[in-house]
């Protein structure tokens, strides 16, 4: 049994859960081999000595593994959650026995939410580390005192990289953020392996409903999209896109999907998952036009993108088995809601697999070890991973599933570089 450090100020559901969540800690850390790689080199460089870190980000056993690397490298940390349902209790207590403050609890209200961020920027933070900028946002709105000393931060999630760059063009960011969602071994594969995978993973987990035979609305076909639409559509679904890009509409239908408006669809869905980080995508005009019995998730990162304040004025509302909310509308038609409308991958299921977080925190760390060296250097702007930074991170990767690729023959390369040779 691990030893357990001192214990650091914390706010968790029940220490006594630490024993499994270790266990779990454990069995999602042999899928990581990319980022036990960067923590073994963190342990003897020290990269990140003396820095305070605080994160925001979803406690769950692979966040874990992460807050261990950056430990590993030297730095104070400080985790809260940033969703109220996406922590793992015994995961948050387990850190806590590490010597690591976290706070967070599973379902906690939006009070606690907040004060949980308050907590974490008690820390002092000279770098941060978000998903969603609830963190970033909160430093910025509350706790501008604290700007002063912040080197830079990093930001997971696409929802909080539009809101970054949204501070940027007002002239209100403070301090240099990279957008780890940005870089390719995030978003091709985190966004859409590991949102397709876990999104039917929560959706099935709460509803216990077969996919095959039914029709699969996915509102939103951005890197989330694709791959939730691609897992559903091998589940036997069948599977309508609705988009407001033409671009991405386009791709859709020639990926083999029905594309059409969301009004359309309202009327044929049998299960309906938005992720588009837009708000209310289904609102009033949607649940009237729904069948009886059609279900709603979100794999967005807020709440917004489903109008459940609209249903809970005009519905009568009922919890029907855990993460699943009955809305029985004045016509007589239910529409089951599930996990509040909040992530359901992480609300009713386990969020990404460990292999996809891999190379997503993998991109974490290593930007965290760049912002330590350079970010007193760079302007108050939204940067992406350094190329360099996402070409390590993908060698990496290869080399851990054993596959070797081709390199560029001498020959080859002054081709390529030349402007002389044609047909």
């Amino acid at each position: 049994m691990a030893v357990a450090k001192l214990k650091r100020p914390h706010d968790v559901k029940d220490l006594k859960l630490a024993e499994k969540g270790r266990g779990r800690i454990e069995w999602a850390s042999r899928s990581m081999p990319v980022l036990a790689s960067i923590q073994e080199r963190f342990r003897k460089q020290k990269p990140l000595k003396g820095v305070r870190v605080s994160a925001c980000l979803h406690v769950t056993s692979e966040t874990a593994h992460l807050m261990q690397t950056l430990e590993a490298g030297g730095a104070d940390i400080t985790l809260c959650a940033s969703n109220p349902l996406s922590t793992q209790d015994d995961v948050a207590a387990a850190l806590v026995e590490e010597g690591i403050s976290t706070f967070a609890i599973k379902g906690e209200d939006r009070k606690t939410y907040f004060e949980h961020i308050r907590a974490a920027l008690d820390h002092r933070p000279q770098m941060t580390m978000d998903d969603g900028c609830d963190l970033v946002s909160a430093l910025h709105s509350d706790r501008r005192e604290l700007l002063k000393n912040v080197i830079g931060g990093t930001e997971e999630t696409t929802t909080g990289v539009i809101r970054l760059r949204a501070m940027e063009q007002s002239g209100t960011l403070a301090f240099p953020v990279i957008s780890v969602n940005d870089a390719l071994t995030k978003h091709m594969f985190d966004n859409r392996y590991g949102t397709g995978q876990s999104t039917l993973d929560g959706m099935v987990r709460a509803t216990n409903r077969l996919l095959a035979g039914s029709v699969f609305v996915v509102l939103g076909y951005g890197w989330c999209g694709r791959g939730l639409a691609l897992r559903a559509k091998g589940m036997g679904a069948d599977v309508v896109v609705t988009e407001i890009d033409p671009l991405k509409a386009l791709e859709a239908t020639m990926d083999g999907y029905r594309v059409m408006t969301g009004l359309e669809a309202a009327k044929i869905g049998d299960f309906f998952c938005t992720v588009t980080g837009n708000t209310s995508v289904l609102a009033q005009e949607h649940f009237e036009r729904m069948k009886d019995g059609a279900i709603v998730a979100n794999s967005g990162h807020f709440n917004v993108e489903i109008d459940i304040a609209w249903l809970a004025k005009n519905a009568k509302k009922r919890t029907v088995r855990e993460f699943v909310d009955e809305y029985t509308l004045k016509n007589g038609r239910r529409i089951a809601v599930l996990g509040e409308g909040r992530l359901i991958n992480l609300a009713s299921a386990e969020g990404h697999p460990s292999s996809v977080m891999d190379m997503s925190f993998a991109n974490q760390a290593l930007s965290a070890e760049h912002m330590a060296k350079h970010g007193k250097k760079l302007e108050k702007k939204v940067y992406p991973v350094p190329a360099e930074i996402d070409r390590e991170i993908a060698r990496l990767k290869l080399r851990s599933m054993g596959v070797k690729i081709d390199k560029l023959t001498p020959e080859q390369e002054r081709y390529l570089a030349s402007w002389q040779e044609g047909t």
